[in-house]
């Protein structure tokens, strides 16, 4: 079969993209189901269904079960009819996940070193590191890609494909850009809310339908999906969690506001908040370094705690205690099934989730939270660009949320 046409047109195009969006949410449809869910006759959808085989959109799956009788052939989506590729950036490295036409997981690589710049010329050199990736370390056909979602951090407009932390400047949206470089369609999304749907879909969240799902990295933000879609407010900025102003601690925010959660739960918090002790002459397994006038980033942090260094703990506690309260307002306000604890600082899960529950019980209604489960994320920095792939399959398909 040739390379996968981006748009679906001809006589029939609506009718394929309805069938496309219904194989997406289930495996195995025969041509009587089609028939009535289109409304449509068993003749018109037999003809559809022969053509969407014939362009490789689809793949007989089997029979159905009959206890006498024609059994009837099942259809759904082709595994071979394309790739969906996702690209989670973070501040220093990028993460790539692959996902086959139904949306399985073919491959992922993540923390792969990458500064993503304001400039043309870095958009272009991450896409050329993006295919080579694609070909050399994943061994598949980059003109088999079928569209493209990327995620990133700050104030995204899906709809546009503008980026308002990034290439502000350019005429063009990053999503352009991208097209230009992936020569298919793209999406661009943020990456809290792409990380919620990577857990939604193939992570922690199971059969909940109402999940806040936190990204607890550098800074603070949150995805939701709210019974079974991503929510995305009416310009599409919602989840700013870590703007929410909660603190009274005279500290500035980077959005330029004082006492922003994010400002006392957040791996800028933490890092901050851990040069201060260090400042007083706390001992730490950092001190030497620090005494030094060594640089101490947050990996160096996340590594103190992988050795179980007293000070960074304390710290990391008093963050979750933090972050339990702001949380308990959430689990007050949306009663969800399920709070997924992701980003960068969910390796400190062991540390952080306990006084986070404790802040929660002691700060949200028990008839609300005991509904509640709070998860560490499974998926953890694939989960953005699992995320990503998901969704440019679902703009791609028309069954976006």
């Amino acid at each position: 079969m040739e390379s996968l046409p981006h748009n679906l047109s001809g006589h029939y195009a609506s009718d394929k993209k309805e069938i496309l969006s219904l194989c997406t949410n289930r495996q195995g449809y025969s041509i009587a189901d089609l028939a009535r869910c289109l409304g449509a006759s068993i003749p018109k959808v037999t003809r559809i269904v022969s053509e969407m085989v014939q362009e490789g959109y689809l793949v007989e799956l089997g029979k159905t079960m009959s206890s006498g009788g024609r059994r009837a052939s099942l259809f759904g989506l082709n595994p071979n009819a394309g790739y969906f590729v996702g690209i989670h950036v973070e501040n220093e490295s990028i993460s790539i996940a692959v996902t086959d036409f139904p949306g399985n997981i073919v491959n992922t690589i993540e923390n792969i070193p990458f500064r993503l710049g304001s400039a043309r010329k870095s958009v272009h050199e991450m896409c050329l590191k993006v295919l080579s990736c694609i070909s050399t370390q994943m061994n598949l056909d980059c003109s088999r890609i079928a569209a493209v979602g990327l995620d990133i951090t700050g104030r995204v407009n899906r709809l546009s494909g503008y980026s308002y932390s990034f290439f502000i400047s350019e005429e063009k949206p990053i999503r352009s850009l991208l097209e230009e470089e992936f020569r298919c369609p793209v999406i661009v999304e943020n990456d809290s809310r792409a990380m919620a749907w990577g857990e939604y879909v193939c992570g922690a969240a199971g059969d909940c339908k109402t999940v806040l799902s936190l990204n607890v990295g550098w800074g603070l933000g949150m995805g939701m999906v709210l019974d079974g879609k991503l929510f995305y407010g009416k310009s599409g900025f919602s989840g700013e969690f870590g703007h929410f102003p909660l603190l009274d601690n005279n500290q500035y925010c980077r959005c330029g506001k004082i006492g922003c959660l994010e400002t006392g739960a957040s791996g800028l918090a933490l890092h901050r908040t851990v040069m201060e002790k260090l400042s007083e002459g706390r001992s730490s397994v950092l001190s030497s370094a620090y005494r030094k006038g060594r640089e101490i980033s947050l990996d160096d942090i996340l590594e103190a705690v992988r050795k179980e260094d007293v000070l960074v703990i304390e710290c990391i506690e008093q963050m979750g205690a933090t972050l339990g309260k702001a949380l308990a307002g959430l689990i007050n306000i949306f009663n969800p099934d399920l709070v997924i604890l992701g980003g960068r600082l969910s390796v400190t899960g062991r540390y952080l989730l306990p006084p986070l529950r404790s802040a929660v019980n002691k700060h949200s209604l028990n008839i609300v939270n005991n509904d509640t489960t709070i998860k560490v994320s499974e998926l953890g920095k694939k989960a953005g660009a699992i995320g990503s792939s998901l969704l440019a399959k679902n703009e791609l398909l028309g069954t976006l949320n």
